[in-house]
């Protein structure tokens, strides 16, 4: 039985936090919040940009004010959060036992279709499953209802199974080293995006990326043991937590405690907890960066800046204009953008520890700037999950729905299995004034929602009303400043070659 929703007699800050909850959850849940990923021309922006920057830029200025005035310190200890909790029913976890045997069947076809199926990567199951469906789709899904990866996760339920037939096999054979947090998990991310930009977008590197990571998850817990790896190692488990904390649903125990799965206040998982590693803070920058990257990636200006080389720098390393060595210069560019987006965590770790500590010096706070990166990292969430939807969404309509048909065909090799295989096959392209507005407000949105988490964190953490305050005015300024960039990478003209 589902436990009652919130009640809706609030007080006002009570309907500050409704409101924050509803813009999460359509920032979360935005149709058509494309990126132009999907789009091959150009767009003339309806109105000039700078106008949309100083918009965007008022807006979070009335936002943070708005804050201020709603959001006040509790008297006395702050209560713990309104939950309703779920009770599990025989039903439910019959269920879950069909979706686990489905999930590593799912995870089986995946393999085999990328191995032995067509060549051709629309016309093969595995794209499309794991691209689309899995890594999109399921963080959109598990940022509305909450992380049921905890429960679905393949390579957990595998392992699983591996230590009821192993004694001894899931405790692992090592204790996991407390130091090393989430750093694994961070450095699989890197090495997944890495893979999804400049790999060759194969069917078969597909499969073998996946075989490969299925036997790192087995070799992974026989070392650490099952528990630990799938807290701090694999990469999904740590990502979708993650996104499930803006969730009014708690599943999966997401500060590693066993909890029972509970409604909650949207946006509560926010505000009421911190990482326990800095190395979930630099994940959380990482979702960040990485994003940004692939957007700016596919702009012109970006391609320019080293194939027209207007610095002269590229001629200077090579020692000829890029043009003139087409060939060198493409190894010399994936270097490039390697570097780039190995470094741009780092980068963003440090205008956010930058502003941290420059509010340190503003409210004369004694606090650590460690346990101040700790504290505001969770309300970059919403901003990280804005990012992501502006910029992949589109190719949930534009590819994603074509799973319909390929369920029929999964290795591409005529079948029509469940009578669907010419279903949905062509593109949803909606218009780009509408993809263009959709990516400003959801951006907006994010940003929003990041600086009025952001504040509730800062009423809890300061002593005073005034310190509060002036702690958020370096944070406001980097959210204005990220706005204002991710509003120009969506403006920027789009090639359609990268160079790589």
């Amino acid at each position: 039985m589902l436990g009652a929703a919130p009640p809706a007699c609030l007080d006002r800050a009570g309907r500050m936090r409704c409101f924050f909850g509803i813009g999460l959850l359509l920032g979360a849940v935005w149709p058509l919040a494309a990126s132009a990923h999907g789009f091959g021309r150009l767009y003339n922006l309806p109105v000039p940009f700078w106008l949309y920057a100083w918009a965007a830029s008022a807006a979070l200025l009335v936002s943070f004010l708005l804050a201020l005035y709603f959001v006040r310190r509790p008297e006395g200890p702050e209560p713990e959060p309104t939950t309703r909790t779920i009770r599990s029913t025989g039903g439910w976890v019959r269920l879950k036992s069909v979706l686990q045997v489905l999930s590593v069947g799912l995870l089986v076809l995946c393999i085999a279709t990328a191995l032995w199926g067509n060549r051709d990567p629309y016309r093969n199951f595995s794209m499309t499953f794991f691209w689309i469906v899995c890594l999109l789709g399921l963080t959109y899904f598990t940022a509305v209802a909450g992380n049921v990866y905890a429960y679905l996760n393949p390579w957990s339920i595998l392992t699983g199974w591996l230590g009821r037939l192993w004694p001894g096999y899931a405790r692992g054979a090592w204790v996991y080293p407390k130091w090393l947090g989430d750093w694994p998990a961070l450095l699989l991310l890197l090495a997944f995006v890495w893979f999804e930009l400049f790999g060759r977008g194969i069917p078969r590197q597909l499969g073998w990326l996946v075989l490969v990571y299925t036997l790192m998850n087995v070799t992974a817990v026989g070392l650490v043991g099952r528990q630990a790896w799938f807290r701090h190692g694999e990469l999904f488990a740590v990502y979708l937590r993650l996104v499930g904390r803006l969730a009014p649903l708690r599943l999966g125990g997401e500060d590693h405690l066993r909890q029972p799965a509970a409604w909650r206040w949207p946006g509560a998982g926010l505000v009421h907890s911190r990482p326990a590693h800095m190395a979930t803070v630099v994940f959380i920058l990482a979702m960040l960066s990485t994003t940004a990257f692939d957007g700016l990636r596919a702009t012109q200006w970006w391609v320019r800046l080293f194939w027209s080389d207007p610095t002269g720098w590229v001629e200077a390393l090579m020692g000829q204009r890029p043009m003139q060595n087409i060939i060198e210069a493409r190894r010399w560019y994936l270097a490039w953008e390697t570097l780039w987006l190995l470094s741009l965590p780092g980068i963003y770790f440090a205008a956010y520890a930058g502003s941290l500590q420059v509010a340190r010096w503003m409210t004369g706070s004694q606090r650590p700037l460690r346990a101040l990166l700790l504290d505001f990292a969770y309300p970059l969430l919403p901003i990280a999950l804005a990012y992501h939807v502006t910029h992949y969404a589109t190719l949930v309509l534009t590819q994603g729905r074509k799973i319909v048909s390929l369920v029929s065909d999964p290795f591409g090799w005529g079948w029509d299995l469940f009578g669907t295989a010419m279903t949905w096959r062509a593109p949803f392209l909606p218009e780009m004034s509408w993809v263009w507005h959709s990516q400003v407000a959801l951006i907006l949105i994010g940003h929003v929602a990041g600086v009025y988490a952001s504040h509730r964190v800062a009423v809890r953490v300061f002593e005073t009303p005034r310190s509060a305050a002036l702690s958020q005015i370096a944070l406001l300024v980097l959210m204005v400043a990220m706005t204002v960039s991710g509003l120009w990478i969506i403006a920027q003209p789009l090639t359609v070659e990268r160079m790589t």
